[in-house]
């Protein structure tokens, strides 16, 4: 059974995904060509599950499956093994996991499938992330490492929730853990999911009422980043992300943004793979890198194996849509050139300058997608030879409103021959939040403000015979909330106008 298979399809109610192009379906399945990604070693053990609850530091405890090597007798093996704890989350997928864990099992790893407090019988309130919930996590971690069966090197890994989990745990440093692979993790809970921008997220809520349903209250409370969300927060506590991680990220993923952060933030110990995966684990997705690299991981650092290798480069990057892997020593590639390209009146995307102009839109406040009239778009010539887009692409948005707060949104789109468009990045900012998420200044109705957007992250070519199209708008039906003031927003263009800058390498 490939890893995570089961699990990413328990997980199918509870995460959002992004729709990757049609091409994607068509990606090289072929791994990188890289030894840590082709490693492998046969089972040489059954498996042992046993239900057991996992005490906890305030007298509470936690409810889990521990999944253990097992002999021919179906018994727990003689010896000590290190340990997993597997995708620790609030989705009451025990069985599941721990049908996924059982190939790190046979190969000689005790898994730890738990509950969080307040999900499945683990009894309590249901916090996501809170600092309680990273104690437990803590707790668990340690408790496994003292068992007369553990070897005390601990390692953590999971997608989504349980890929923030093992990151957050990380940042609190429990003496046992060893080291983690967070598949599709956060590096901030407000910033990556709930406050896009400072914009409340659209698409969060339903997944609110199924899991949390008590922070549709207590999120509301806390529209600027303040102490509560520093909590939940890993790059609050990046100085303390000092275990070996593998990161697994999918670049049509929502939290790629946050994967590449903490890559960037602890590039000494952070490795970083980038599939063409939609949000979950790769398993089963186009260019499914397979087993080798997690056991290698765990080998490496969880079982002492000298022979497990490491990837052979910081970084590993599946070039979307469907070009291949590569491999680079950083992120953004070394080398990358940053192009700028200016929006103008006649609606041109452009490298030179063209004469000043203001364009205006009116404010989208409804829950439906902006009308032609509520959004400008600014779109490039064909490009002659094909280029490839990798890192951020940023815009510097001149622009002054009507009312005493605004959003933009900009989204960048990939727009074929044929006029079919897809899109590669998208980013958004509330203009009272122009200075940071901590404070809220109000915008003077009139007055331009300079606006810079940052997009998610991509490594993306585009095409000979395409065009880059860039749409500004004030929202990004269903990904942010319409919540902007009604009025009407005017878009400075041209020489000292609007701007988007992106890097471009060669390959």
């Amino acid at each position: 059974m490939k890893y995570g298979r089961i699990a990413a399809a328990l997980s199918a109610i509870v995460t959002l995904p992004l729709t990757a192009p049609t091409s994607a379906a068509h990606a090289d399945t072929v791994p990188p060509a890289d030894p840590f990604f082709s490693y492998a070693r046969a089972a040489t053990y059954g498996v042992h599950t046993e239900r057991v609850s996992v005490p906890l530091r305030d007298g509470s405890h936690l409810a889990c499956d521990l999944h253990r090597p097992a002999g021919a007798d179906g018994r727990p093996a003689d010896g000590r093994f290190p340990g997993i704890v597997y995708d620790y989350n609030a989705y009451d997928q025990l069985q599941g996991q721990g049908q996924a864990a059982a190939f790190f099992v046979t190969r000689g790893y005790t898994a730890a499938v738990c509950n969080v407090r307040g999900t499945g019988a683990s009894p309590g309130r249901l916090d996501p992330f809170s600092a309680q919930e990273q104690r437990d996590n803590y707790d668990l971690i340690e408790w496994l490492a003292v068992q007369p069966w553990s070897t005390g090197r601990i390692g953590q890994t999971g997608v989504s929730y349980g890929g923030h989990t093992s990151l957050l745990v990380a940042v609190n440093k429990p003496p046992h853990l060893a080291a983690i692979i967070p598949v599709d993790g956060i590096s901030d809970w407000y910033e990556n999911t709930i406050y896009r921008g400072g914009i409340y997220s659209a698409r969060i809520r339903d997944w609110q009422r199924a899991v949390a349903p008590d922070t549709l209250v207590t999120y509301a409370q806390h529209p600027l980043y303040d102490d509560y969300w520093r909590e939940r927060s890993v790059k609050a506590r990046w100085q303390n992300l000092d275990v070996p991680v593998l990161e697994i990220a999918g670049w049509y993923d929502r939290y790629r943004a946050a994967m590449v952060a903490n890559f960037q933030a602890r590039p000494k110990n952070v490795w970083l793979v980038a599939g063409p995966w939609v949000h979950g684990w790769p398993s089963g997705q186009p260019a499914d890198i397979g087993n080798g690299a997690y056991l290698a991981w765990w080998d490496r650092w969880l079982g002492n194996r000298t022979d497990a290798p490491l990837p052979a480069a910081k970084v590993t990057s599946y070039q979307v849509p469907g070009t291949g892997w590569q491999q680079f020593t950083t992120w953004p590639p070394p080398g990358a050139r940053q192009t700028r390209l200016g929006l103008s009146a006649d609606g041109a995307l452009t490298a030179g300058w063209s004469k000043p102009a203001t364009l205006g839109f009116t404010v989208n406040t409804e829950t439906t997608p902006s009308a032609p009239d509520e959004r400008r778009t600014f779109q490039t010539r064909p490009y002659q030879q094909d280029i490839v887009l990798a890192g951020d692409v940023t815009a510097k948005v001149r622009a002054a409103f009507s009312a005493t707060d605004g959003n933009i949104a900009v989204v960048v789109e990939d727009v074929a021959p044929d006029g079919t468009a897809v899109r590669v990045t998208q980013g958004w900012l509330k203009a009272s939040h122009r200075f940071g998420h901590e404070r809220a200044v109000p915008v003077r109705p009139g007055k331009t403000y300079d606006l810079e957007i940052r997009t998610w992250p991509t490594h993306y070519r585009l095409s000979a015979g395409h065009s880059l199209r860039v749409t500004v708008s004030s929202d990004d039906h269903p990904e942010i909330d319409s919540d902007a003031p009604a009025g009407r927003v005017r878009l400075r263009v041209g020489a000292d106008g609007s701007e988007i800058r992106f890097g471009t390498v060669t390959r």
